[in-house]
């Protein structure tokens, strides 16, 4: 099949502009545990947000969703919103887990973050499930060559198996405004956090 192409590009300098101030910020970054550049992650993100569909505001909130909770702050909030408007400000506030220092704890956040699924709007969400998909890939990636030790790398107090199956189920139930491409990405999440209950369930004590 040949490749096709579009008259007007879909996605514009903005963009490219994105992707520039994601890597800058998060530069010196890497993903727990690993040499792994944390921009890896947040265009990981961006790309599963387009292809469930999305928008190009959405896929820039993709890059940029961990800026203000990873030391930008309203600072980082308020240039977001200068240079790439309201709505895309208002996805990466929607997305960002916490912005104070030191951070409450985990479980809190966590628990915060599960409730505030239902309030989400339609684009928050679809940029919300595509970063824990790719997250949710990473864990039962590294639980299938790492085991149980994969753990150590988070929080001491973190239950990251519950998250994980909290947050698909508190998508399922915004499924009806996720879109085609957002519904198909729920089901692979909820495919993946079954694989990772499976594996933590089969693991040594």
């Amino acid at each position: 099949m040949p490749e096709t192409y579009t008259d007007t590009p879909l996605l514009t300098d903005r963009y490219t502009d994105a992707v520039t101030y994601a890597a800058t910020h998060h530069a010196r970054q890497l993903r727990k545990g690993t040499e792994v550049p944390y921009l890896s992650h947040l265009l990981s993100v961006s790309s599963l947000v387009l292809e469930m569909g999305g928008s190009e505001d959405e896929a820039i909130g993709g890059l940029l969703h961990d800026v203000v909770e990873d030391g930008g702050g309203a600072a980082a909030e308020a240039e977001i919103r200068r240079r790439f408007g309201d709505d895309v400000a208002r996805i990466v506030v929607a997305n960002s887990d916490t912005d104070e220092i030191p951070k409450p704890p985990w479980r809190a956040r966590k628990e915060a973050y599960v409730a505030a699924i239902a309030h989400k709007q339609p684009d928050e969400l679809r940029v919300s499930l595509a970063d824990k998909l790719h997250n949710a890939r990473a864990i039962l990636l590294d639980l299938r060559t790492a085991g149980t030790d994969l753990w150590g790398r988070f929080n001491p107090t973190a239950d990251v198996p519950w998250y994980y199956r909290a947050l698909a189920d508190a998508f399922a139930a915004r499924a009806d405004v996720l879109g085609t491409g957002g519904v198909a990405a729920l089901g692979e999440l909820t495919r993946t956090v079954d694989a990772i209950d499976r594996l933590v369930a089969e693991a040594p004590d």
